[in-house]
């Protein structure tokens, strides 16, 4: 066993960020597919989670992902409300240089190998194209096309949630559910970035974007002239009168170096993952920045895709997604009640209901 397995193993077994059933590693050689599928909790349900592509540097690093963000999955679907526990899968490599047709339904059947254990659906680098795919050798596949059954895109209450988050945070920290004359800085304006910018201009706000890709910058721009966009995040967290920070792109935005510079007031994002490591959320606590923990504010995708599963309904789900707003305030109160960070107010709830499942 090499020291990078045992760094592994150990993570999966003896962490605090372990704890997981089950971990799956899949090889398909004759379509290049490999894959990382980590099941962290079924107590509440079949895990529920997307599926990530991307060109890790590692495997050791894809492994790493995929457990953190399985964990994940199991206290944003626990704090949804949903019958799922959490899972999450990624696939390892460029999706624009490797992604096929016969990678993808390679990869379906391994998941139905699960036996429904674990539900898949869209994450970065995969799509509602890709899920119709995998849809073709696994039922267990939500986030498809319309045409095929599915809900569609669910990028676009995933962003709603967050708007919901975001009105939250305004509600707890200022007295007034608006974003009306406040300046937010949205980081990745991708797949739900860019939804989230309607709703922060339909409702007032000032927004500030930035995104490592030009053309999404770009169509933000030709299509709302008075958004402004930065060169890069570092630009964005220093921007003067930030009054919200929106990441909404990879994990890991919040970190030693990036709290110690953000002039916002309050952070609220569709992002996973976004504390870099346990206890950065003191870090925000401590210099009075309101925290919205990601896994509650972007669950608006995972009731989409959950939804599916049941005959798609758009307006229940929005619904159910709305109720991110009162979610969150409660997070809020049980954090100024037991005297915590909103992040660990968050985990407390979450594990209490999966501890009531098991």
């Amino acid at each position: 066993m090499t020291e990078a397995d045992n760094g592994v193993l150990h993570t999966l077994f003896h962490s605090e960020q372990g704890g997981h059933e089950q971990v799956v590693l899949c090889q398909d050689r004759a379509s290049g597919l490999k894959a990382v599928i980590a099941l962290h909790s079924t107590a509440l349900g079949p895990a529920l989670g997307g599926t990530r592509f991307y060109p890790y540097a590692s495997e050791e690093e894809a492994v790493a992902d995929a457990l953190n963000l399985a964990r994940g999955m199991s206290y944003k679907n626990a704090m949804a409300g949903l019958d799922h526990g959490g899972g999450k899968a990624v696939i390892i490599g460029d999706p624009e240089q490797i992604k096929s047709e016969a990678l993808l339904l390679a990869y379906g059947r391994f998941v139905a190998s699960l036996g429904g254990r674990y539900v898949t659906a869209c994450d970065v680098g995969t799509y509602v194209s890709d899920m119709d795919v995998v849809a073709r050798e696994c039922r267990w596949t939500t986030g498809r096309s319309p045409e095929n059954g599915g809900a569609g895109d669910s990028s676009v209450l995933t962003a709603f949630g967050v708007f919901q988050g975001m009105r939250a945070c305004a509600q707890h920290l200022w007295g007034d559910p608006t974003l009306r004359d406040r300046k937010v800085g949205v980081a990745g304006v991708g797949k739900v970035g860019h939804h989230l910018v309607e709703h922060l201009l339909a409702d007032g706000a000032e927004v500030v974007i930035t995104d490592v890709r030009e053309e999404s910058v770009r169509r933000v721009l030709d299509r709302h002239p008075s958004v402004t966009a930065v060169a890069d995040t570092d630009a964005l967290i220093r921007t003067e009168g930030l009054d919200i920070y929106a990441p909404c792109a990879l994990g890991g935005a919040l970190n030693d170096e990036s709290v110690a510079v953000l002039t916002a007031k309050v952070v609220c994002g569709a992002a996973n993952n976004q504390l870099a490591h346990p206890g950065v959320e003191k870090d925000l606590a401590d210099r009075s920045i309101l925290y919205a923990p990601d896994y509650v504010v972007n669950a608006g995708g995972v009731i989409q895709v959950a939804d599916e599963l049941h005959g798609f309904d758009f307006d229940r789900c929005k619904a159910k997604a709305a109720n991110i707003f009162d979610t969150t305030l409660t997070i809020f109160a049980r954090a100024k009640q037991d005297g915590i960070p909103p992040a660990a107010a968050a985990d407390r709830i979450a594990e209490q209901r999966m501890a009531d499942a098991r």
